[in-house]
Formats: structure tokens, C-alpha cells, sequence
């Protein structure tokens, strides 16, 4: 075994494998894999080996179909056979609810190239014959699903990558991970094995159910938890050979979400699996290293309830004998996405964990941390999947139970406005009681409680995919900001502080915008080297050499990663990433300026406190800054302060608001109030796979400053070249729902775009939707149409914002 390599990655699984392969396939030779025991020990060898590419997130369904065609060329090149069954398969739906999730998924299938067809029961159990169609209402049509060998495909990666150069080495137990000074003074990997040390530039944790060892070997703590998971194995059924030998295939693979169950063809029978409400996490705080290839001991009272709807809905198992019950463990994280890439204050250290769908997924993601190390950028949107989509917030015991949650409603409907509760209450802000006891209903916001909408009579959310309980309050709360004033909490946003002499440099190479002076702030797209966007920022000047930066509290990891990697090595220039360091309040609305003057002795005047101003005040007795900005569209002012403070600001701005009828509002109005005013926010509208030309925000970047800002050289081709795509808004004639984000736009009856999020604009009266058409059609009148819940609706290109279409409010 070399001393040295370029790439270390560690574990043997479907995921390993397949990170070596691309970085092999892309050129890297200097690199090798790590194996304590043999290839497939842990939770590969024994994964059901099911694959398809439908994905609630159509970015995770990219990476899906890019490994399902991947199998092909490992196959070829490794000639090692995977085992590639592709069957097709029916998706089920037993209630209403189900069926328009279905529909939705078929209608994401239209812009993303997956083939579906939304059928009836009747058509399913003709695809399906072990079916009964009484018990279901409708089903989803699936062309590219199958099942594979696991062992197969991962030894398929393993040979492949060997023939392009790459070292694998088995038996080799990784023992502890440290850094140390290169010869040419650089910091470098030193991976401590019982063979041996190996230095290296990066090493990957691929150790799948010792992943958290690896990581606390570095002093992290990855937030994923393993789980036992069954599935059964019946005896040769008369049904399937019956099947077999009348279609000349293979039972198609079958989804039935309502009963919690996935079935597939194993041979002369069938498998048929769970995800149990009962579930059962294993080894919650350690995994023992022992452990290998060994089975859990089933427990088939657990999943009884789920074989019971199975053996309802598919009758032919009520005569089937069961050969094998098979009881493994697979790392989940708390929503269920892999855990990838580069880990912040960690430079080199690649995370490649929590992929259960390994074998949908495995491929996508390998070619995904491929590209990331090798060119800084992972070639595609995975902010799904992405390491830094968790803080260290995301502690053992707040993973625990949120993993459980997940597990037990992998199957589950999650509505747009349905608010799990599981690891709850984690964190709150100085005011959350005050919050509650004026009827808040909150979200989970990155950990963070934040309030949704005010119930103020009790009023409780129903789950819909329709308008629910919700609407007048919400209603309220808009009107309440339109004719008067209104408050809400904004602690939840990320929040920076850059200070230094080379603060201003630093930021005018890493920011595309032109960097405001002192007293001033301006919106502040980051761009990545390829030109598109990273970064949806505001930026305030407070001095010189020193600025704030707020953005979306989602991304706090993920900016704080990427400032670091771009900060100066000089000392000129200091981070802090505030977090709950600073907490903040919003008032919007005509009257929000009275409200502000009644407890500052600063002039806040028009003329002397400009849109986009920003400074120092005190309000009330507290020391604040204070940004004349809100998202609403509306006069409005941004008021930050320390924790401390944030109690007796809220109470006097309360105070002060009471002759305006102040009233509270939630994100959930806010939303409503942006979407008038044609404004998009980071993960829907802003995300890594456009640009600012595509997403409406080039005027804020500014091409021709002398800086060379990373991304510029892109951007400005973009500019030039005019980009694929263009952001648009348009009024849906929806009925009693309204759409939530990935629902497909058509123009003259052909899909031409989809919708990246939306709501109804109560202040307008309107159903609203932004979302991405091909720049030859951004002009177009229509007719235009956008489906929802499985009906096209007629649909108008708003071209201006519907309500201040001048932001005469927000600038007056």
C-alpha cells in the first residue's frame, strides 16, 4: 500500500466505489480506497437492490437518471454483470390525496424527461396482475424502475476503477484521521490504518454505517442514524410464473404508499418491503466495529400491520410461504437526502453519507463529488443533498428522533403546509413565548422555531394540498400590512459580519454587486466560477472596514463555507458568523415610519433615511442597526439587536404600533406579499444552476467594476450570449389550491418551463407563480397554461409587478 494519494476515500460500499470511479474516470490515478473488511460489508450486500428516478425533488431525480444509465457503462467497462432488471413499475395511490401527489410527479416528469402516465386502478392491475384494483383509486405508470445485484454493481464500480488506475484495499482498518504539514508547508490528511499511514490531499467518508465514527475521529458529529429495515422473501408463487410465462417479462415493480409497501420479483417469487410506523434505530450512539456481514434478528409482529394491508391489496401472498426475512441496518438523515460534500473548517475532508438510495443515487452522487473536488463545483443543483445544509445544531440527539420520524413516513404525505414535530422546540428566540401566547403557529426553520401564521381564535391548520384553515388569517395579516403596518420576526436569517482593512477588497472579489459606502446597502448576488448564482445576499456598509450580510438562515453553512474559502490568508480580513447572535424584527407598511420615530431620536425622515439606507440607532433603550428594507415590498425597516434586547423592542414596538392597529405577521404573508412584487428567494427562484440574467437579478451585478469578481468572465458571456433561461411571473386561474413549486408551464399547449414556487397574493386577489421559461418564449403573450393537481389552468405572463409595479411605497 502507497504512502501517499492524491484522494483517500474510505468505505467500500455502493457510494466508495462509486466516488472512485468517476474520480478515476475524470483522470485521478493517484488515489485509493479503504476497506475494513470486504467490498459491500455494512449495508450494501443486503439492500432490496430496487432502482428508480422519480424523486420529490426533481434535482435528486437528475442524479437518479444519470445512475440508472450510468449501469450500462460499468457494466461494459468492468464486464462484471450488475444484475439490471428494468421492469417498469405502478406507483399506488388508495385515497384522493394520494392520487393528486401522484399526479403531481407525473406532471414534474413532463420537464424533466422521466416517462410516466397517470392510470387507473384497472389499468394498474393490467400492468400488475397480483394486484386488486378495489383497493386503490388511481396509480403512476413508471418506465424506468427495475432492481439489480448490489454486490454486482458495486464490485462493477470496484473493477472498473482498478482498470483505470485506482487502488482498493481490503481488510485495511482506518484507525484515527489527523493533519499535518506537507514538505512544501501545505496542510495534508494523515489517515491512521493497521497497515499503515497514508497522506493525502482529500480523503472521503464513505463508512456508511461508521460513517459518525469517521467523523468523530475529526471532532464531527455527521447527522445520520441507522435503522433496521425488513423486507420478505416469499417462496415460488403459481401467480408469477403465471405472469411471467402470458407477458414474456417480469412482475413489474409495485409502490403501494398507502400500505407503506414496495414489491418487486426475486426470482420464482416475490420481495415485498416496509417502512413500519413501529420502526427501530439501530445502534443509536455507537456502531460497533465488528459488525459485518450479518443480519439483524427480524421481527415480523413489527411489520405485521403493513403485511396485512400488503396481503389485502395483493392478495395472492395470503397463500404465499415466506422463504426469508431479511433485517438490515441503512443510515438515513433527518430528511431522508444524502449527506455531501466539502465540510466547512475541514478543507479536504468530503462527506459522502446518509445515501440510502444508494443504488438509485449512488452514481449521481460519485459523479457529483467528482466534479467538486476536481473542477470546485459539483456540475449540478445539489443543494438537496448538500453537507451544509445542517449545522452543528444537528446535534445526536436532535438527529435521533428526526431520523425516526422520517423513517416511519418515508411513505407518509407530506403536505405544503403540514409542520412535522418531531426534535421540536430545538431552537427559539427571546420572544417565542410572546410569540405563542399571540397565537403563532410555527414552522421548523433550520432548526429554529419561526411563526408561520397567527391563529388568534384557535383556529388550527388542516394538511391539504388546497387552501386551508389558514387563508383568512393569513388574508388578515396581508391587509393589515397594506393598510397600515405590520411586525414579524426575521431572526432566522443568516447574518455575517466582515471586518478588516482587506474587508472591502474581499468582498468586492467575492460579491458581484458594487460595494456600497458607508450608511448604504444594496442586494448582493454571489456567483460562482461558472457564472451562476451561489449567493442571494444583502450587503450594509457600517464603516470602511466593516460590513453585514444577511441572507437566508438555510444557508448560513454554505455561505460561511465559501467566504472561508475564498478569505485572504494575510490576516487582512476577519468572519464572524453571527447565528442567533443577532436577532431581528421587521414593521412594513404605510405607517411604518410613524411607528420607528415614536422610539428613536434619529432622523429616519425620508430625505434623511433613504430606501436601502442603513446605520446605527437606538430604538427604544436598545443599540441597533437598522436597514430601511423588507421583503413585502412595502415601506419597511429591518432592526437588529442582541438577544438581550429583542424582548423589550418587540414590547415597545408593539406599544407604538397599537394606534395603527399593528398586527403580527408570518412567513406565510410574506410570502404572499413578495410574489406581487415579482421578488424570488434563495433555494426556489435563486438557486446554483442559473444565472443573473436568467433570474432577473443583473442589475444588481455590476459587470463593468474593475474588480475581477469570481464569476465575471461567465456572467458577462451569459450577458452577452442572453442565457437559456428567463424568470417569470404569471396569475394562475387556480380554483381552491394554488401551486407550491415544481409544476410544469406550458405555452400553446407544449411544456416550455416549471414553476419554482407561488401562493395566492391576498393584497391582489390573485393566485400567483414565478418560475423558469426558455428565453424565446419569455416574451410571449400565451395562451399559457400551468398544471396543477393534474389540471392545466389558464395562466398570464405578468411582466410587472401587479401591485407598485413603480415601488413608489417601498422607496417613498
Amino acid at each position: 500500500m502507497n504512502s501517499t494519494a492524491r484522494v483517500v476515500v474510505i468505505g467500500g460500499g455502493v457510494v466508495g466505489c462509486s466516488v472512485l470511479y468517476h474520480l478515476a474516470r475524470a483522470g485521478w490515478t493517484d488515489i485509493m480506497l479503504l476497506e475494513r473488511s470486504e467490498l459491500t460489508s455494512g449495508s450494501t450486500w443486503h439492500a432490496a437492490g430496487g432502482c428508480h428516478t422519480i424523486n420529490g425533488d426533481p434535482n435528486v431525480a437528475k442524479l437518479q437518471k444519470y445512475t440508472i444509465e450510468l449501469y450500462r457503462e460499468i457494466e461494459a467497462l468492468s464486464e462484471q454483470a450488475t444484475g439490471f432488471h428494468m421492469t417498469g413499475g405502478v406507483m399506488l395511490a388508495s385515497t384522493p390525496e394520494r392520487f393528486d401527489w401522484l399526479k403531481g410527479l407525473a406532471a414534474k416528469g413532463k420537464y424533466q424527461g422521466i416517462e410516466t402516465e397517470v392510470i387507473t386502478p384497472e389499468e394498474a392491475h393490467a400492468d400488475m396482475p397480483l394486484l386488486d384494483p378495489r383497493q386503490f383509486v388511481g396509480a403512476l405508470r413508471t418506465v424506468v424502475d427495475g432492481h439489480l445485484d448490489p454486490s454486482g454493481v458495486t464490485h462493477a464500480y470496484a473493477k472498473s476503477a482498478r482498470k483505470l488506475g485506482a487502488a482498493i484495499h481490503t481488510h485495511t482498518m482506518v484507525t484515527g484521521l489527523s493533519r499535518s504539514a506537507s514538505a512544501d508547508g501545505r496542510a495534508e490528511w494523515i489517515v491512521h490504518t493497521d497497515k499503515g499511514d497514508v497522506r493525502a490531499e482529500h480523503i472521503v467518508n464513505a463508512g456508511g454505517l461508521w460513517a459518525r465514527e469517521l467523523g468523530r475521529m475529526v471532532g464531527l458529529e455527521i447527522p445520520i442514524l441507522a435503522m433496521e429495515h425488513m423486507y420478505l422473501i416469499t417462496e415460488d408463487m403459481p401467480e408469477v410464473a403465471e405472469i411471467n410465462e402470458s407477458t414474456g417479462k417480469e412482475v413489474v415493480h409495485a409502490v403501494d404508499f398507502d400500505g407503506e409497501l414496495y414489491l418487486r420479483q426475486e426470482r420464482g417469487g416475490m420481495l415485498m418491503g416496509t417502512y413500519e410506523k413501529a420502526c427501530v434505530p439501530w445502534s443509536e450512539r455507537v456502531t460497533p466495529w465488528e459488525f459485518g456481514h450479518e443480519l439483524l434478528q427480524p421481527d415480523i409482529d413489527r411489520i405485521a400491520p403493513s403485511l396485512e394491508v400488503g396481503f389485502e391489496h395483493f392478495p395472492a401472498f395470503q397463500k404465499a410461504g415466506i422463504k426469508q426475512i431479511i433485517n438490515g441496518p441503512f443510515t438515513f438523515a433527518p430528511d431522508g437526502n444524502p449527506v455531501i460534500g466539502p465540510v466547512r473548517g475541514l478543507p479536504g475532508y468530503w462527506s459522502a453519507c446518509g445515501v440510502m438510495a444508494g443504488f438509485s443515487q449512488g452514481g449521481g452522487v460519485g459523479l457529483a463529488l467528482a466534479n467538486w473536488m476536481i473542477d470546485g463545483d459539483p456540475g449540478f443543483d445539489v443543494w438537496a443533498m448538500d453537507v451544509a445544509r445542517y449545522g452543528d445544531w444537528a446535534t445526536m440527539s436532535y438527529t435521533n428522533p428526526k431520523v425516526q420520524e422520517n423513517y416511519s413516513r418515508r411513505f407518509s404525505i407530506k403536505f405544503p403546509n403540514e409542520e412535522l414535530q418531531a426534535a421540536r422546540r430545538h431552537k427559539t428566540t427571546p420572544i417565542y413565548d410572546r410569540l405563542a401566547q399571540m397565537g403563532a403557529q410555527f414552522g421548523d426553520s433550520w432548526g429554529l422555531e419561526a411563526p408561520l401564521w397567527f391563529s388568534p381564535d384557535g383556529t388550527e391548520d388542516v394538511f391539504s394540498w388546497r387552501r386551508s384553515t389558514d387563508f383568512e388569517h393569513v388574508k388578515a395579516e396581508v391587509k393589515a400590512v397594506r393598510d397600515s403596518v405590520g411586525m414579524m420576526e426575521i431572526s432566522g436569517f443568516s447574518k455575517f459580519f466582515v471586518r478588516g482593512r482587506g474587508a472591502r477588497a474581499f468582498l468586492d472579489r467575492v460579491l458581484a454587486c458594487k460595494i456600497p459606502k458607508p450608511g448604504r446597502m444594496t442586494l448582493a448576488p454571489m456567483l460562482k466560477q461558472d457564472g451562476k448564482l451561489i449567493g442571494d445576499l444583502s450587503l450594509a456598509c457600517l464603516a470602511e472596514d466593516e460590513f453585514f450580510i444577511a441572507g437566508s438562515g438555510m444557508a448560513e453553512v454554505y455561505y460561511a463555507r465559501w467566504f472561508e474559502a475564498h478569505m485572504p490568508t494575510d490576516g487582512s480580513v476577519s468572519l464572524e458568523v453571527v447565528g442567533l447572535g443577532l436577532c431581528g424584527l421587521s414593521i412594513a407598511g404605510p405607517n411604518a415610519r410613524k411607528v420607528l420615530e415614536k422610539l428613536t431620536h434619529s432622523d429616519i425622515s425620508a430625505k434623511a433615511f433613504r430606501f436601502m439606507g442603513f446605520q446605527r440607532m437606538e430604538v427604544g433603550m436598545a443599540p441597533c442597526m437598522v436597514g430601511r428594507v423588507s421583503f413585502t415590498g412595502d415601506l419597511g425597516y429591518e432592526i437588529w439587536m442582541k438577544p438581550e434586547y429583542q424582548r423589550q423592542v418587540f414590547e415597545r414596538l408593539l406599544a407604538a404600533g397599537e394606534e395603527f392597529d399593528l398586527r403580527l405577521f408570518g412567513l406565510r404573508a410574506l410570502n404572499a406579499m413578495r410574489l406581487e412584487k415579482n421578488f424570488g428567494g434563495w433555494a426556489r427562484e435563486y438557486r446554483p444552476i442559473y444565472g443573473p440574467l436568467e433570474a432577473g437579478l443583473d442589475r444588481f451585478v455590476a459587470y463593468e467594476k474593475e474588480a475581477d469578481f469570481i464569476g465575471k468572465t461567465a456572467a458577462q458571456a451569459e450577458r452577452a450570449a442572453g442565457g437559456k433561461l428567463r424568470l417569470k411571473t404569471f396569475v394562475v386561474e387556480a380554483k381552491d389550491a394554488d401551486v407550491i413549486g415544481d409544476e410544469p408551464i406550458y405555452l400553446n399547449g407544449d411544456v416550455v418551463g416549471w414553476v419554482t414556487s407561488g401562493g395566492f397574493a391576498h393584497n391582489s386577489g390573485a393566485s400567483m407563480a414565478m418560475g423558469y421559461v426558455g428565453k424565446e418564449h419569455a416574451a410571449a403573450d400565451g395562451p399559457w397554461q400551468i398544471e396543477l393537481l393534474g389540471e392545466k389552468l389558464p395562466a398570464r405572463v405578468q411582466h410587472a409587478p401587479i401591485w407598485d409595479a413603480n415601488a413608489e411605497r417601498m422607496r417613498g
